[in-house]
């Protein structure tokens, strides 16, 4: 008797299991959508696709009245630019130190502890903090990001170099390698590939950080327009704008993900290639 365990859904199969979830929450939209308009024509809570749709194609092709910009567009930029900088600075933070304290034993006794402190701190938390310190520019939107998820990558990094077999590293200083060209060129060709990996799992809470920071002191951003149209209840702006970072989240995952397999074609044989 064939075991749930050994079954393996061929390519067509995986790619409409992975669609059904989401016909299935569209389908339920559908329906509570279609309950409440037919009892109330006028209902803000659950708008027809035909008004979403509507609301989308204004946002990204009609000129805002008071600025002349194409919100949705302006609005993705000034997003993205925050977040390509927070992952930038999260991302060298988190291979230099995290290389750091794996490889050498003295930085990693005196920086692990702090590192593991810090990651344990509510990056919220600290978010009036950062407007104080820096304002309410962009400095401080990039910061909550770096600080958010910059001490987790530390220590994935770190746990990834422990991970090293000794033996690569032994062999490399009885050739004559000192610690940097070990560095250079035993530990770091074997980290990046897991650095794509930490910046794709850190993706969901650098979204989550930037949002928080647009909607509390931002003039432009994905966050701080769905927190805008928060006061207007104006839900058929608000849902496709969060499909909208649900969709820029996807590409960045998989273009990370393409990247890596690109990159380091060995890294996805030796991690079993189904990630």
């Amino acid at each position: 008797m064939t075991r749930l365990i050994n079954l393996h859904p061929d390519r067509v199969s995986r790619v409409v299991l992975g669609l059904l979830p989401f016909l299935l929450i569209l389908a339920a939209y559908l329906v509570a959508s279609a309950d409440r308009l037919a009892a109330n024509p006028n209902d803000k809570l659950l708008p027809g696709f035909g008004a979403i749709a509507d609301a989308f194609w204004r946002m990204a092709s009609e000129p805002s009245g008071r600025t002349g910009e194409l919100l949705l567009w302006a609005d993705t930029g000034a997003s993205l630019v925050r977040l390509a900088w927070g992952l930038g600075i999260a991302g060298a933070i988190g291979l230099a130190f995290g290389v750091a304290n794996g490889v050498l034993p003295l930085v990693r006794a005196g920086l692990s502890p702090l590192f593991a402190g810090l990651s344990l701190i509510p990056p919220m938390a600290i978010l009036p903090i950062l407007f104080i310190v820096f304002g309410l520019g962009e400095v401080s939107k990039v910061a909550l990001i770096v600080i958010g998820i910059a001490p987790v990558i530390v220590r994935d990094l770190q746990a990834r170099t422990l991970e090293l077999p000794q033996e690569l590293l032994i062999k490399a200083q009885t050739l004559g390698a000192n610690s940097w060209t070990l560095v250079l060129r035993v530990v770091l060709p074997q980290v990046l590939p897991r650095l794509l990996d930490a910046l794709r799992l850190s993706l969901g809470a650098a979204w989550l950080f930037l949002i928080a920071a647009e909607a509390i002191a931002a003039s432009e951003g994905l966050g701080y327009r769905i927190f805008l149209m928060r006061r207007y209840l104006s839900m058929d702006v608000i849902l496709p704008y969060v499909a909208w970072i649900t969709l820029l989240a996807f590409i960045i995952d998989w273009s990370l993900r393409t990247l890596q397999r690109r990159a380091f074609p060995w890294f996805a044989r030796v991690a079993g290639g189904g990630r």
